[in-house]
């Protein structure tokens, strides 16, 4: 827990744009020594606030600096216990969990049962999470160590969303600010007191904060978890953007840990002396959503089938990713609930151009597009290939691409008539993916709060929300395997593979292959370097 310099650094980098931007900044080296551990991914969190934004790296943060009740266990099949010791169903609608006695947040201040409560209830007025938590009731404290937490309905997914309650420090972000405003206060765009300041319960807390390039950690002294075998005692997290020069980093020694690892240098990362790749099946499927209320021509299902039939993502998947993906057909991929066996890819380019003939489109049209060029692998590769290939059925892309802390404001903006997402299912259900994806934008709810293409299908809504709550697991493969085969006849996206998780060190990491998961949040407390 530290003030950051973020608000000096936002200032210096809205006035000095190219001197300070997250694509130029220099790497600051940092020598290899006992106890430090020099991390580089190609994005840091975006703020010290684990409620402001839902993302991958604001989740990998998380559970750096805080913990969960629960957590997933690396195969993805069951959980764990983690400031939550054991728990119990105590009816259909309540999960009640006993918590660890003894937990210390950053601050000094103990851990309780409160502070599941406060959390829990910010989490639910957080724009972004609270459409995950839309079916929760609340939280409440049965004694300091014992809280119960209640959903509206029956919900089998509420252990699955405990492995994102991540307890704030309900004492620290209590109280008004030196400006004069809540700490416990929400901002996605500017000042907040949790946005420069954090205390949790986990493993490191922040000792400095450069937004766009580095996140400095520190051992937590008095960490709960004696029992874990991690000997880091400072993590240098840096930003490196560019996939080629976070790979020569790693190989000229100047940092011990990468991820994503670009696909084309696998083979080079495992020749290498010294140097270790790992590789796991992930949940991100990367898809484009259309507007068709920015762009009319889009609101005709016939022409987004038949951008459908003219991406050629098997072909994306060989060339570009060099078969280092799955290609893609639907958002459930293989072994989740939702997935439907019946969908397959759809690549026809001549089906397309008979699509576009019959929506009375042959000549074609303009689209706007984004993408990131840092966010997903060969995302900005992957976007230039799909104007091209739009452009054979007459459809002229402007595309524009941009570094992922500029993207998400842009996409939340609405501001192409395609944009670019990947998402990985926060609960590692189907469901999910139509929640937050496809289901009818809503505020109140933040049910479709990335829904950037507004479909909306009022079936899609139904069959999401009845699968919520159903407890036949037969009727409720039903229902999520409808909504993919109502998405895909609709064209609702533009389907394109499913990622791989992929990580690489060099031999100073001892135990890599123990701490990484499908989740693609390492747990790098655990992790033991030379």
């Amino acid at each position: 827990m530290r003030k950051a310099l973020w608000l000096f650094a936002l200032v210096l980098a809205i006035a000095l744009p190219q001197v300070v931007s997250a694509q130029d900044a220099p790497m600051e080296k940092v020598a290899a020594s006992k106890g430090v551990f020099r991390l580089a991914m190609d994005a840091i969190p975006v703020c010290l606030d684990p409620h402001m934004q839902l993302s991958g790296g604001m989740l990998q943060y998380s559970t750096i600096s805080f913990d969960p009740l629960v957590r997933w266990t690396q195969d993805h099949k069951s959980f764990e216990p983690r400031l939550a010791e054991k728990w119990e169903r105590i009816d259909p609608l309540t999960i009640r969990f006993h918590l660890r006695h003894g937990v210390k947040f950053h601050s000094g201040n103990e851990f309780t049962a409160k502070d599941v409560v406060w959390t829990l209830d910010r989490l639910k007025k957080s724009p972004d999470f609270k459409g995950l938590y839309e079916p929760f009731e609340g939280a409440k404290a049965v004694d300091d160590y014992t809280v119960d937490i209640k959903t509206k309905k029956p919900y089998g997914l509420l252990l699955n969303m405990a492995t994102y309650i991540f307890p704030m420090d309900s004492k620290f972000y209590t109280g008004t600010d030196a400006k004069g405003q809540d700490k416990g206060f929400i901002n996605k765009t500017g000042y907040s007191f949790a946005n420069e300041n954090e205390s949790g319960t986990g493993p490191f807390l922040v000792k400095e904060y450069v937004p766009g390039q580095k996140v400095v950690f520190e051992r937590f002294k008095n960490y709960w978890d004696k029992s874990s075998k991690g000997n880091i005692q400072t993590i240098v997290f840096t930003q490196i953007n560019n996939d080629a020069t976070r790979v020569a980093a790693l190989l000229s020694g100047d940092v011990d840990w990468i991820q994503p690892v670009p696909t084309q240098d696998y083979e080079r990362i495992k020749k290498a002396s010294g140097m270790q790749l790992l590789t796991m099946p992930g949940l991100r499927v990367i898809t484009f959503q259309m507007n068709g209320k920015r762009n009319k021509a889009l609101a005709d299902k016939r022409v987004r089938q038949a951008i459908v039939y003219a991406v050629n993502n098997a072909g994306i998947v060989a060339k570009i990713m060099q078969g280092k993906a799955t290609t893609a057909d639907q958002n459930s991929p293989e072994g989740l609930v939702g997935h439907n066996p019946t969908l397959k890819p759809r690549y026809d380019l001549k089906k397309a151009q008979e699509l576009m003939k019959e929506a009375g489109q042959e000549k074609g049209f303009t689209v706007s597009m984004i993408a990131p060029n840092n966010r997903y692998v060969n995302d900005y590769k992957i976007a230039e290939a799909v104007a091209s290939m739009l452009a054979k059925i007459n459809i002229k892309v402007d595309l524009k691409t941009m570094p992922k802390a500029q993207y998400w404001d842009e996409f939340d903006a609405k501001v192409a008539d395609m944009q670019m997402i990947g998402w990985d299912p926060d609960t590692g259900d189907s469901g999910n993916y139509f929640e937050y994806l496809y289901m009818c934008p809503n505020k109140d709810t933040g049910m479709g709060a990335y829904n950037s293409g507004e479909y909306c299908n009022p079936k899609v809504d139904e069959l999401t929300l009845a699968a919520q709550t159903e407890t036949d697991p037969a009727k409720r493969a039903a229902e999520l395997q409808e909504v993919e085969k109502i998405l895909y006849d609709d064209a609702a996206f533009v389907p394109l593979h499913w990622q791989i998780n992929s990580w690489a060190a060099d031999s100073r990491v001892k135990n890599a292959r123990a701490i990484v998961n499908m989740m693609d949040f390492p747990h790098f407390g655990d992790l033991v370097v030379d």
